[in-house]
């Protein structure tokens, strides 16, 4: 008995100590997320409150005719101003909360389930069943979590390689898992677009106040060369990966032959590899299979753009929905070309140029900024926090 005893204190303290190892790390993450958080809901801005119910005035020192309400050199003191300086802590206590609005952001929270739930079950698809829903589920949260801590136009691919590795994918495969998922996103917005113009019409889509706003162009203008981009890029990756692989990795190496390109020269040959992998893990996949991720794609997009519409029906009634989702689909050019990691600061300032004139209670902008940030950004910091420590010593005792 005594020795029975000994043994399961032994097992007992082990145990302890083992969830003292991921405690711990989960606790330092939770806290740089918790302060990140607190950092940025002490950070203050100009509300628009209402004409004479404020004590600054907008004069456009940067003249580009777009409030831009973190710049204090854009406002100054008037006893009868549109603006007031508040904290995002402040502008979320000002917001008088109601069962309709609790039911609106709980069906937000909602469709950012789905929108996960969604790309879970896409990892699971793409990896033939070899990751399981606990393993998709990791992954998934993880490279959410890597691409809110890296700029968005630099992604998290990279590194989601690294984490499908780690769950005992071999390395073709785990390529082609992260070249196919990004070739689905911008399929699926390739497709979305022309039928958005065609549902909505281009007249309303670009905000006049949002020109010469973003590196001094005309929102269109980045809009447009943003489009085409992905538009080539799909067309290549689609090309190469199914039709020509060698072909694209010889021209790659060909044109990066020359003088003022040869220093990324290594880095091409890794693309051109990567592509060639991917052909050969996807040659002969059945048309069930292609059907089954794309579908999955398109309902997490599909979930991921509805979270700003339910967001802005908890406060006021929407008129037109239909253009509110349209015009995040021009804003995610913006965020997708931003030097900032998770678009921070310019998603605060792309939100309030594309919907101010369809929000009519403008005041409510920077509370509504605030839910959608905490849904799409800091939900992921947060939740990587918890999973990465456990997740790290899981594979690593795997490996």
């Amino acid at each position: 008995m005594e020795a029975t005893g000994k043994n399961s204190g032994e097992q007992d303290f082990r145990s302890t100590f083992r969830l003292r190892r991921v405690l711990i790390p989960v606790a330092i993450g939770m806290l740089a997320a918790g302060w990140l958080l607190w950092r940025d809901l002490a950070k203050e801005r100009f509300e628009h409150v209402g004409a004479g119910l404020g004590d600054h005035a907008w004069v456009d020192a940067n003249g580009n005719h777009l409030p831009d309400l973190a710049d204090a050199a854009e406002f100054m003191p008037s006893a009868h101003g549109e603006y007031k300086r508040m904290s995002a802590r402040e502008t979320l206590r000002s917001i008088n909360w109601t069962w309709h609005s609790t039911c609106w952001i709980l069906l937000a929270v909602i469709a950012t389930a789905f929108r996960d739930l969604g790309y879970i079950y896409r990892i699971r698809v793409l990896s033939d069943g070899h990751l399981s829903w606990r393993q998709s589920f990791n992954v998934t949260f993880l490279w959410e979590f890597a691409s809110a801590l890296t700029p968005s136009v630099v992604g998290g691919s990279g590194i989601a390689m690294f984490i499908i590795g780690r769950e005992g994918i071999a390395l073709g495969r785990a390529t082609a898992i992260v070249l196919v998922t990004a070739l689905m996103d911008e399929l699926f917005y390739v497709i979305m677009v022309p039928i958005v113009f065609f549902a909505v019409g281009m007249k309303h889509l670009f905000p006049e106040e949002l020109n010469n706003a973003f590196w001094g162009l005309p929102v269109q203008t980045i809009f447009w060369v943003g489009y085409g981009f992905i538009v080539l890029l799909v067309a290549i990756i689609f090309y190469s990966v199914f039709f020509r692989p060698r072909a694209f990795k010889l021209t790659l190496l060909t044109v990066f032959k020359l003088p003022f390109l040869r220093r990324w020269r290594p880095q091409v040959v890794k693309v051109g590899d990567d592509i060639a992998i991917t052909s050969t893990e996807l040659k002969g996949k059945p048309k069930r299979f292609w059907a089954k991720a794309f579908a999955a794609t398109c309902f997490s997009w599909a979930s991921r753009f509805l979270v700003i519409n339910l967001i802005a029906a908890a406060f006021f009634a929407v008129d037109d929905h239909l253009l509110l989702y349209a015009r995040q689909l021009i804003m995610w050019v913006i965020l997708l070309i931003s030097p900032t990691p998770g678009g921070s600061g310019v998603a605060e300032i792309a939100f309030a140029g594309f919907f101010r004139d369809l929000l009519p209670a403008v005041g409510y902008i920077g509370a509504i900024v605030i839910l959608w940030r905490l849904l799409s950004y800091y939900l992921y910091l947060f939740m990587g926090a918890v999973v990465l420590p456990r997740w790290w010593r899981k594979t690593s005792s795997n490996g």
